[in-house]
């Protein structure tokens, strides 16, 4: 099992290949590889052409592991995405054709513009990384992750994410547009060749396996456990939600804080860690009521309003270890 120092090395060799292609969003790469670390999905929200798609692309081709795209668009049906009973005459059975989500790292470019009944056909695969058809069930491999793009709801021709299918997403990242430095670096670089076209895969599928079960046993403290239900808690009394973050979302929120820690070097967390990655685990989980909506409040100011309310433990985060 690899150590910490190899985890903090794999992973920073895996983010400088993807800023070849995304350049000067470190924070969106950092929120996307803690995600991969964490064991789970990322949501990519944006409008057209700031690089959802690319950052996709580019941290699928890093590691060199099967890796299908999905484009969804409004006549996809959930059996495209899961796969299909067909009857072979000559064996006289039906026969289960694989869909593309049998891959390592699934791409789901502009989920939103598919109904939500083709949506909901990754929940299954999401959560339990299992397919079920026809009342067979099916295993997919491992590691699975789902890195899905969506444009703006009030966009044309899309349809909202129900709040089951954003549950399952460990974070949401928006990419937004780069500076003037960043865009004048990308047109020097993109516009003679295609930086995604050439990039190499830096590790594997089998390391990544190991890098996954080292965060398992990154330390966390009781303090900033309790520290951690705290914040999920809050969101749930707040006059300005509808909806407050579950507590699939505490378990979310401390597998991220584990890959925050691991990503920069500590076998225990901290609660830098937690603070680090609680607006990208929780804001895309919490409904605004419509007074809020009106006001033009955000779910991340929420979160870091919370954050900066909710006392902070004090005590030796890594004082049970040993």
């Amino acid at each position: 099992m690899p150590g910490i120092e190899r985890v903090h090395d794999a992973i920073t060799r895996i983010a400088a290949n993807v800023e070849q292609v995304l350049v000067g969003k470190p924070d969106v790469v950092r929120i996307a590889l803690v995600t991969l670390l964490s064991e789970g999905h990322l949501l990519v929200e944006d409008v057209p052409g700031v690089g959802k798609t690319s950052l996709a692309k580019a941290l699928a081709r890093s590691i060199d592991c099967s890796v299908s795209r999905v484009q969804f668009t409004p006549d996809l049906l959930p059996s495209d995405i899961t796969g299909v009973s067909i009857y072979n005459r000559q064996a006289e059975s039906f026969e289960f054709r694989p869909g593309p989500v049998f891959a390592n790292i699934v791409v789901g470019d502009e989920i939103n513009r598919a109904s939500p009944k083709t949506q909901s056909a990754l929940l299954e695969c999401m959560e339990e990384q299992q397919v079920t058809v026809d009342g067979d069930t099916y295993a997919l491999g491992a590691p699975f992750m789902v890195i899905a793009t969506q444009n703006p709801a009030e966009m044309e021709g899309t349809y909202a994410l129900p709040e089951a299918q954003r549950d399952r997403f460990t974070a949401r990242v928006s990419i937004g547009y780069p500076d003037a430095e960043a865009e004048l670096a990308m047109v020097d670089e993109h516009s003679g060749h295609d930086p995604l076209g050439e990039l190499r895969p830096v590790t594997d599928s089998a390391e990544v396996q190991g890098l996954l079960r080292a965060v398992r046993n990154v330390h966390v403290s009781t303090e900033l456990r309790r520290y951690a239900i705290e914040l999920v808690t809050a969101t749930r009394t707040q006059p300005e939600l509808r909806l407050g973050a579950s507590p699939r979302s505490t378990l979310q929120l401390i597998r991220a804080a584990r890959a925050q820690a691991a990503l920069v070097g500590r076998d225990f967390v901290i609660p830098d860690d937690l603070q680090a990655v609680a607006v990208p685990v929780l804001a895309h989980r919490l409904v605004l009521t419509s007074e809020a909506r009106a006001a033009r409040r955000s779910t991340g100011d929420l979160v870091r309003h919370l954050l900066s309310r909710i006392p902070v433990p004090h005590g030796d985060a890594d004082g049970e270890r040993g």
